[in-house]
């Protein structure tokens, strides 16, 4: 799952630097907040299974999945372009229990 977490936040950021005119500052902070916290998930996911604690779950973050569709939803107003790829990736957080 972690790799379509992957592909997917890729996606988001191909969109995003594609997007047409230029970006709210105010969006593009919260984006690149959850991005940040989702690659901090993603690390501590990888030093778990290193550790071999792939069952330990007590670094999930929550709420990532209801963060990114509330972007999405402010994203879908001017950069409707991206929406699509935010809803995605809020759909892959929600199916991880994130």
């Amino acid at each position: 799952m972690d790799s379509n977490l992957k592909a997917s936040l890729k996606t988001v950021h191909a969109e995003l630097a594609s997007a047409p005119g230029p970006v709210d500052e105010e969006l593009l902070d919260l984006l690149t907040q959850l991005d940040g916290d989702i690659k901090q998930l993603l690390e501590r996911r990888v030093a778990q299974q290193d550790a071999g604690l792939a069952g330990a779950d007590a670094t999930t973050t929550y709420g990532l999945a209801e963060r990114t569709q509330e972007i999405s939803a402010k994203f879908a107003v001017k950069h409707p372009t991206l929406e699509p790829a935010l809803r995605e990736l809020g759909r892959i957080l929600g199916n991880m229990g994130i």
